[in-house]
C-alpha cells in the first residue's frame, strides 16, 4: 500500500493564535500570549533536532495555557508518532479531530498511526473520512480492503475507480486476485456483460469476459462472446482468438488458418498467446497435413522472436513424433538464419541419419567441419555417413583425425571405435576391425558397470 502523503511542514505556523481571554487585562493578554508563543517555538525547535522529549514538555506547558488549542494535540501528536508511541499519538490527533473535525491533517495522522501499527480495519474508518477531503483517497482503500481480505468492497471500488479515473496496473494486478476465486467471478462477469450492454462498441470488455469464461471452461459461453465481439467490431483481433479454438474444435481448417493469421499478424496481441495458438495448429496439421504450408506461412511470422525460436521447437516436436522429414524440414528452416547453432546442426546430423540420407549428412558434416574443426561430433557423423556410403578410406581418416578431440564422452568415444571397425572392416583390414570393436566392446561393460 502507498500512502498519499499530504503533511504540511509549516502546518503549526498557520494555528498560532491570537489569544483574546476574555476579562483579562491587555498587559497579562500579552504576557500569555508571548510565553505560549515561547514554548510553542521551543517545542519546534526541540522537534527539528529530534530532540522529542523536550519538545513534548514544551508542549505540555503550552497545553496548560491553552487547553483546548488544537495545534499543541496535533503537535503531540507528531512528537509521539516520531517516538513510535502509537497510542499517545493516536490520542491526541483523534482530541485534535473531535476539537475541529474538518482538521484533514489530524485524520492523516490517526491514519499514520494504524497504518504503522498495521491496524488496518480501523485505518479504513480513518480513510473513509479522510475521501470526503480528498477523493486519491479510494486508492489507500483498495489496498485496505485487500489486507483485511474483503475482497467484495475491494472489487466493487476498483470497478467503480475503473470507470471513474481509468484503470491502473495495481488495481488490475488486485482484481486478477480476486478473480481467481471462482465465487467472485459470477459478479463480475455480470458486471462485465451489463458494461457491453451500455457500451457495446468497448472491446476491453469483450475480452476480459472472453478470457473469464475460457478460464472457468466455459467454452459455448466465451464463443457467444467472441461473434458478439466480432458483431459489433469486425475489425478487432481479439475476437479471432477464440473464433480460432471454435474453428480447430470443429475440425474447420480453413477458417482456423483465417483467424490464425490474423491474431499473428496483430499488433495488440501479447506474443504468449500467439506461440499457444500455433501449438494448437501444429497439432492440428499433424493430422492434416493439407495445411502443412499454412503452418510455414505462421512460422515466418516468428522469425524475429528472440526468445522462441519457433521453427527449432517444431522441428523437435516432429522429432520427438519420429516424423524425421518434418524434422529435417524445419532444422534446416531454423538454420536459414541461424548458421552457427551447433545444437541445432547436430539434431539435423541425427535426423538425417534416422532418415538415411546419407549423402546429405556427408556434405553438412563436411561444410560443419571446415568452420568448427574441433567438434568431435561432425566427425562421427562424417565417418558414418562415408561408411554408409562406402567411402571406407575416407571414413577411416576422418573418424581417426576426430578421436582426439573427444573429452569425457564415453558414449561418443564407443561410437567412434564402432564406426572405426566398420571402415576397417571395409577396408580388408580384420585385424584393425577386431581392435576398435573390442575397445567399443570394452567402453560399453565399463560404462554398465558405473
Amino acid at each position: 500500500m502507498k500512502k498519499i502523503v499530504l503533511y504540511s511542514f509549516l502546518f503549526g505556523m498557520f494555528f498560532i493564535p491570537n489569544v483574546l481571554l476574555a476579562q483579562t487585562e491587555p498587559e497579562d493578554v500579552a504576557t500569555v500570549s508571548d510565553e505560549f508563543e515561547n514554548y510553542y517555538y521551543e517545542s519546534l525547535k526541540q522537534k527539528g533536532i529530534e530532540n522529542y522529549d523536550k519538545a513534548i514538555e514544551a508542549l505540555e506547558k503550552c497545553k496548560n495555557i491553552q487547553p483546548e488549542n488544537p495545534i499543541v494535540f496535533f503537535e503531540l501528536g507528531k512528537n509521539y508518532l516520531s517516538q513510535k508511541k502509537y497510542k499517545d499519538a493516536y490520542n491526541n490527533f483523534e482530541k485534535v479531530t473531535k476539537i475541529d473535525p474538518k482538521n484533514r491533517w489530524a485524520w492523516v495522522g490517526m491514519y499514520d498511526v494504524c497504518y504503522d501499527t498495521r491496524d488496518f480495519n480501523q485505518a479504513i474508518i480513518i480513510v473513509q473520512k479522510l475521501v470526503e477531503f480528498k477523493p486519491d483517497y479510494r486508492e489507500d482503500l483498495v489496498s485496505l480492503y485487500m489486507n483485511t481480505q474483503q475482497f467484495d468492497k475491494a472489487l466493487d471500488l476498483i470497478n467503480e475507480l475503473n470507470e471513474t479515473v481509468g484503470k491502473s496496473e495495481k488495481r488490475e494486478l488486485y482484481k486478477a486476485d480476486i478473480l481467481r476465486d471462482a465465487k467472485y467471478q459470477g459478479s463480475e462477469k455480470a458486471n462485465l456483460i451489463d458494461k457491453i450492454k451500455k457500451n457495446p462498441k468497448d472491446e476491453a470488455n469483450y475480452i476480459a469476459l472472453i478470457y473469464m469464461y475460457s478460464q472457468s471452461n466455459q467454452e459455448e459461453k466465451a464463443l457467444e462472446i467472441a461473434k458478439q465481439l466480432e458483431k459489433e467490431i469486425p475489425t478487432s483481433d481479439w475476437a479471432q482468438v477464440s473464433l480460432f479454438k471454435f474453428h480447430i474444435n470443429n475440425n474447420d481448417g480453413d477458417k482456423a488458418v483465417k483467424s490464425m493469421n490474423t491474431v499473428l499478424a496483430s499488433d495488440k496481441i501479447d506474443k504468449k498467446i500467439k506461440h499457444r495458438i500455433l501449438n494448437e495448429f501444429l497439432i492440428f496439421s499433424k493430422n492434416n497435413p493439407q495445411y502443412d504450408k499454412d503452418l510455414d506461412k505462421a512460422i515466418g511470422y516468428f522469425d524475429n522472436d528472440k526468445e522462441v525460436k519457433v521453427a527449432k521447437e517444431i522441428a523437435k516436436f516432429y522429432q520427438s513424433k519420429k516424423d524425421w522429414t518434418k524434422a529435417i524440414k524445419y532444422y534446416e528452416m531454423h538454420l536459414k538464419n541461424a548458421t552457427d547453432d551447433m545444437e541445432t546442426i547436430l539434431l539435423l546430423m541425427q535426423a538425417y541419419t534416422e532418415n538415411l540420407q546419407f549423402d546429405k549428412l556427408a556434405k553438412i558434416s563436411e561444410e560443419q567441419l571446415q568452420l568448427f574443426p574441433t567438434q568431435p561430433q561432425l566427425y562421427y557423423y562424417n565417418g558414418l555417413a562415408n561408411n554408409q556410403l562406402k567411402n571406407y578410406k575416407k571414413a577411416k581418416d576422418v573418424l581417426e583425425s576426430g578421436i582426439d578431440f573427444i573429452i569425457d564422452d564415453t558414449v561418443l568415444e564407443i561410437n567412434f571405435n564402432l564406426q572405426l571397425g566398420e571402415a576397417f572392416n571395409g577396408l580388408g583390414d580384420m585385424k584393425k576391425k577386431d581392435l576398435y570393436f573390442s575397445k567399443a566392446n570394452q567402453l560399453i561393460e565399463k560404462q554398465k558397470r558405473k
